[in-house]
């Protein structure tokens, strides 16, 4: 039965084949040029730091070309769609297909195989490979390309509140009790928010219970007047568990280390909508790959002598785009509150399921 919905051995490895390869080759394109005019933008800015050379260009490569290999493989995708189904429209190979009996869909189960198994590898590269590039690239991005800390977990410009008070760290590393803050600033404020005095300091550490500054600088405000002070702990009631929670980037954690983040969220009696849309759309967000062949074999099918090749394809492709769009629209909606999570990650996908499916049937069934 399973054999039933592809054609034969010959057609189904013949036209995956093909669609592998434009894929590939469209990705590598896409990338090369975007790579290629971003680090235009950020050489100067990396070079500009002492120190910095060419190992730090190539690094800025290394971290920056898995996240434009995740975010444009559903391009390259439904791009591959239009430049494998166009030619083989043009050449009557779709017609001879046709009838020689096999169905639109029987035609077009290769593709969507092939980018089934896209998808897969697209969720495991993102999941092992870009989670990490991304949290480190942004990291090293918010320092302006300064070393970053050798320390595990490195987030950087995290403001804590300690009731009216804010603590603030330019850089936070390690967990737990060994948590480490530096470039450190302490606001201490009034109920109305006015700014009272301030302390800075290099570095903080836990102090069970508070935060121990390392020899500050104080700034009264009204007075005016800096003084120097010895070690002073602050924000006794700011605990490792609050620091840890404090600033967290979705798109810098696998799907394992975000649900342990929601979780921890949950526990704290944090609002968790848009981390959970997040969650649900590392895994929608790879399938999308999945509905590239459907949206785009509009351009498979039809007579090519009707002078209509060109409008299919055109339709397939926005048909396409208005997918991307359509799911930006809707996780941004879904991190206001307007959708649930799970509606958010998944109706845009599920829409144009069907959508594909009704023009597919409609057209050619």
């Amino acid at each position: 039965m399973f054999a039933a919905l592809f054609p034969s051995r010959t057609i189904t490895f013949y036209l995956a084949r093909l669609f592998i390869g434009r894929i590939l080759g469209v990705l590598v394109l896409l990338v090369l040029v975007l790579q290629t005019m971003q680090l235009l933008s950020e050489s100067g800015d990396i070079l500009a730091v002492p120190g910095n050379g060419e190992a730090e260009i190539w690094r800025y490569i290394e971290l920056n070309v898995p996240q434009l290999i995740a975010r444009f493989l559903p391009y390259s995708v439904l791009l591959a769609t239009l430049f494998t189904f166009w030619p083989l429209n043009q050449n009557s190979e779709v017609i001879a297909m046709r009838a020689a009996g096999l169905s639109a869909h029987q035609v077009l189960a290769p593709m969507l195989l092939t980018a089934a198994v896209v998808s897969l590898v697209s969720f495991t590269f993102n999941e092992t490979v870009v989670a990490r590039a991304t949290g480190t690239l942004k990291t090293w991005n918010e320092l302006h390309y300064h070393p970053i800390p050798r320390e595990t977990g490195t987030r950087t410009n995290v403001y804590l509140r300690d009731g009216d008070n804010i603590l603030a760290a330019k850089t936070v590393s390690g967990s737990g009790a060994a948590i480490v803050m530096d470039d450190v600033t302490f606001y201490r404020r009034d109920s109305g928010g006015m700014v009272l005095d301030q302390m800075r300091s290099p570095h903080a550490a836990y102090a069970n219970p508070g935060w121990r500054l390392q020899a500050p600088t104080g700034f009264a405000v009204v007075a005016t007047a800096t003084t120097k002070l010895g070690d002073t702990v602050v924000a006794r009631d700011l605990t490792p568990a609050q620091v840890a929670i404090s600033k967290i980037d979705p798109d810098g954690q696998n799907i394992v280390q975000l649900g342990h983040t929601i979780e921890a969220l949950h526990t704290a009696g944090r609002r968790t909508d848009e981390l959970d849309g997040k969650w649900w759309h590392k895994i929608s967000g790879p399938l999308s790959a999945l509905l590239m062949p459907l949206l785009g074999s509009v351009a498979a099918f039809g007579l090519a002598r009707s002078g209509q090749l060109l409008v299919r394809a055109v339709i397939g492709m926005g048909l396409g785009f208005a997918y991307f769009v359509v799911d930006n629209a809707s996780l941004a909606m879904g991190n206001f509150g307007g959708y649930p999570p799970l509606i958010a990650a998944w109706a845009p996908f599920l829409l144009f399921f069907l959508v594909g499916e009704t023009v597919l049937i409609r057209t050619e069934e």
